[in-house]
């Protein structure tokens, strides 16, 4: 009997090092999979399986409202507070369930992001890039587009939007308490949701981590740059308000 409990075991280790990034070979596992491996393991955000569309019908969501708003792309079972950067845990919800969108748990020590309708975010890069302002990554669906920033407070935020005249309800921010979906999960409205622009590393920080409007996040061994949300609101505010009909829906 305890050579067979050894044997399984064996086989169980097996199989997990098979799902690690660094043992991924093609076709071995799913792509979304391995994204949220990496996520988990590679940048240290917490992740977790969203619900997913419904197995009799692929035009519904999987939670029990018939008229969810974000078929498929929001947590359900595990709840929100279960998103986690252990590898085991990931592997295990997506050897399960290989299928599901990968959500990243926002705020905490994880990234916040700000999302827009597409075509104002394009926009608001063209501006920004031209302010010289060092951007982080971008996540992008075929209707919106989110800047991951810097983790910020609710008090932070309140008072960074008080002082404005006005904020599109086109604008979203997603903070502690809040997830995004991330590649390459479908998106909710259609398509794929995919980078936009990349995480990358980049070389060691300056003395002062915050030179610059933004902050290096850490993250296993590389250094991902993330910029304050003060750094961008201004131009995502000014896009979003000329955008087509408010683009107040939101579409993941």
């Amino acid at each position: 009997m305890r050579e067979i409990l050894g044997r399984r075991l064996q086989r169980l280790r097996d199989r997990f090092q098979s799902l690690r990034p660094d043992r991924v070979q093609s076709g071995g596992t799913s792509s979304l999979l391995e994204a949220a491996l990496t996520c988990a393991t590679t940048f240290q955000w917490p992740v977790l399986p969203g619900v997913g569309r419904s197995g009799t019908d692929g035009a519904r969501c999987a939670c029990p409202d018939p008229d969810c708003a974000v078929p498929g792309a929001h947590p359900f079972d595990p709840g929100l507070l279960a998103a986690s950067t252990d590898p085991r845990m990931v592997a295990w919800w997506w050897t399960n369930r290989p299928t599901a969108p990968v959500l990243l748990a926002t705020g905490g020590s994880a990234p916040c992001a700000v999302s827009l309708p597409a075509g104002a975010a394009a926009r608001a890069l063209v501006r920004l890039d031209a302010q010289g302002l060092r951007l982080g990554p971008v996540v992008a669906t075929p209707t919106r587009w989110a800047l991951l920033v810097a983790p910020y407070s609710l008090e932070r935020l309140g008072e960074l939007l008080y002082a404005k005249d006005h904020v599109p309800s086109s604008l979203r921010f997603h903070g502690e308490g809040g997830y995004l979906l991330m590649p390459p999960s479908a998106a909710s409205s259609g398509g794929q949701v995919r980078w936009e622009r990349e995480p990358r590393p980049l070389p060691p920080v300056p003395a002062d981590p915050k030179a610059g409007g933004g902050r290096a996040s850490q993250a296993a061994g590389s250094t991902l740059w993330l910029p304050d949300v003060e750094a961008v609101v201004d131009a995502l505010v000014e896009a979003s308000s000329g955008a087509p009909g408010g683009g107040s829906r939101l579409a993941y």
